[in-house]
């Protein structure tokens, strides 16, 4: 019995180290991306182009990688966790599958672990965006520091209003999570019969390929669900629901204002997921033959 709890101890950990190792490469590849494309979703610029051109003009190469310390600090427990939560819903449905092994999950089942993993994310997710968008969507003048743009954040509305838009953030990583998961599973295992990988081994190219496909597939569903949670938590200073904010980009340009931004988003999330699984792939890989 103290062994079988040791050897989950020692998965649990092992799945939380490439969480994190997957989390760091999806930052360090996807950020500009998505600094630019919650620049559009926020109202700021009308155009992918002159986003860019006016990031370069007041911030330089440097500015796209404006609000990164956030998720860089928050990336390890947010990836650990979503990539924990997902082997821990994995293990859920197996255990209401007659101990089915996740290699023989059906499509639903996959996609129900992947659920899973979005309900403990959540409560890391939510404050650490909520910082990051704050950050991306400030005055250029306005202090860089996470620890200031934090500090705004509890004045005007105290721990609440950290985890302002915590609702709309399961609303989208849930089914983004059922999705993300389920199409890399999928993808990864037809892609590693078309290169001829055996079982056993690992294909980086099926890897990297089911890892872009699965960011991608993701955002191109949940993509409205994120426009509406960034305008929520965007403004410090103002408080708008769910509803209100549905109502304001409606008015503004209709069905295309749930859009905005969408092109930086799905030309970062192809390299950068790819980047998440190959870094948890390898991390596994290491931990199989070196522990």
């Amino acid at each position: 019995m103290a062994e079988e709890v040791d050897s989950l101890l020692v998965d649990n950990v092992k799945s939380i180290v490439a969480g994190g190792v997957g989390g760091v490469a999806a930052v360090v590849t996807g950020h500009p991306f998505d600094l630019v494309k919650v620049r559009l979703q926020s109202g700021q610029y009308p155009t992918m182009l002159t986003a860019v051109k006016s990031i370069l003009k007041t911030s330089g190469p440097t500015g796209f990688y404006r609000g990164v310390v956030p998720p860089l600090v928050g990336v390890t427990p947010m990836f650990a966790v979503s990539f924990w939560g997902y082997d821990m819903g994995k293990n859920i449905v197996s255990s209401f599958s007659g101990g089915k092994p996740a290699a023989e999950f059906t499509n639903a089942q996959l996609s129900t672990a992947g659920f899973i993993s979005a309900i403990p994310t959540t409560l890391v997710a939510a404050p650490m965006e909520r910082t990051k968008i704050v950050l991306q969507t400030q005055d250029a003048n306005a202090s860089k520091s996470m620890i200031s743009a934090v500090r705004r954040i509890l004045a005007t509305g105290g721990v609440r209003s950290l985890f302002k838009g915590s609702v709309a953030t399961l609303a989208r990583d849930g089914p983004g999570s059922a999705i993300y998961f389920a199409t890399y599973e999928i993808a990864k295992k037809e892609l590693s019969k078309l290169s001829g990988a055996k079982s056993d081994e690992m294909s980086l190219a099926a890897i990297s390929t089911a890892g872009g496909l699965a960011g991608v597939g993701m955002w191109v569903v949940v993509f409205p669900i994120d426009t509406i949670k960034t305008r929520i938590t965007s403004n410090v200073n103002e408080s708008i629901g769910a509803k209100e904010a549905i109502s304001s980009i409606y008015k503004k340009a209709g069905i295309k204002g749930f859009f905005p931004g969408i092109g930086p988003a799905l030309l970062r999330s192809f390299p950068a997921n790819a980047a998440t699984f190959v870094g948890v792939e390898l991390t596994h890989q290491f931990f199989k033959k070196y522990t």
